[in-house]
């Protein structure tokens, strides 16, 4: 059965995935979101905070039986900066980059907040991140922790990181085998909370035998590379994978989904497969709130403790849907 991610949890992940500061040296700023309250320990490691509490909430009846409701809610944003030692930007200036970017990213996801990509901008190798790319040469479509992937390295990263006509190339010279790529991409929501998932790859293949490339995702209940998805170019070419059925079913027990790209043809041992990847990318949708908007911000310094807290509290308005199937 799927479930319903609460309004602060999608906020949160709104936020802390989409929150960029520069600071005046150019550095990026280290946000830190999380749910209610201030905690000024924080600042330590942290050049500010953002939390997120609900206020209230509020179901209406949307026809006369009661089946469709809408839930309204009233939710609490707070942005919290101070002056630290050694750091390019005073507490009040930070307080206010953050309040800028908390009103870019609520008005440009305003009517689908419940939606996440992710993708590798920014990554590379080594890495804490739990989103992975790798690439190898096989004549079958080699499982997700099988010995022959290689993880890219940090040069080859980059070149996935856009949509840039920048692409990483794998080449593969050997007879009946094809050039593969694995992309791992790790959920931050609850298995249960996902309604949709789509899975996107920019790139093309080349082949003796023809050009194209294959994608596929991992279902891990049957243990199969599933739902194929093949082109035809041999230039850039988007092709894409969509979710809506069984969708727990493609994520692994450590939140895992796996995406499987390899040249629709093989090798012929003289000229090689080559599959060419710009851009690859997952977004996925929650049960939740469907839209997102500020209401109202104010400013709420505290100015009778040293040092100064500076602090702007957002109150915005969201709303979700709801089908109970009958009277309440």
């Amino acid at each position: 059965m799927s479930e319903i991610e609460d309004s602060v949890t999608t906020v949160i992940r709104l936020l802390s995935k989409n929150m960029r500061v520069v600071k005046e040296d150019n550095a990026i700023a280290n946000i830190y979101v999380s749910k209610e309250w201030y905690d000024r320990e924080l600042f330590k490691n942290y050049d500010g905070q953002v939390t997120v509490g609900l206020a209230e909430s509020r179901d209406t009846k949307i026809e006369m039986s009661g089946r469709i409701r809408r839930r309204l809610g009233t939710l609490r944003v707070n942005v919290w900066a101070t002056d630290r030692p050694a750091t390019s930007d005073p507490g009040k200036l930070m307080r206010n980059k953050m309040v800028e970017e908390v009103n870019r990213i609520v008005r440009q996801n305003r009517s689908a907040p419940n939606q996440t990509r992710y993708d590798f901008a920014g990554l590379g190798y080594p890495s804490g991140d739990p989103h992975k790319t790798y690439q190898g040469g096989a004549s079958s479509e080699l499982i997700p922790g099988a010995t022959g992937w290689t993880e890219l390295t940090n040069e080859e990263y980059q070149k996935i990181w856009y949509s840039d006509d920048t692409r990483y190339s794998k080449s593969h010279n050997v007879n009946g085998e094809y050039a593969l790529m694995l992309f791992r991409f790790k959920i931050d929501s609850r298995e249960k909370t996902v309604k949709k998932i789509v899975l996107a790859f920019e790139g093309y293949g080349i082949a003796p035998w023809g050009n194209g490339v294959t994608i596929k995702v991992w279902n891990h209940v049957a243990a199969a590379w599933q739902s194929a998805q093949a082109g035809t170019g041999g230039a850039d070419e988007t092709l894409s994978i969509t979710l809506t059925s069984s969708v727990t079913d493609y994520v692994d027990d450590d939140g895992f989904v796996w995406l499987l790209a390899r040249t629709t043809n093989a090798s012929d041992g003289t000229t090689a497969a080559i599959i060419n990847c710009d851009y690859v990318s997952c977004t996925v949708t929650v049960n939740g709130i469907t839209y997102l908007d500020v209401v109202s911000f104010r400013d709420a310094d505290r100015v009778d403790v040293k040092p100064f807290i500076f602090r702007t509290e957002f109150q915005l308005k969201s709303w979700s849907f709801e089908d109970v199937g009958g009277v309440f």
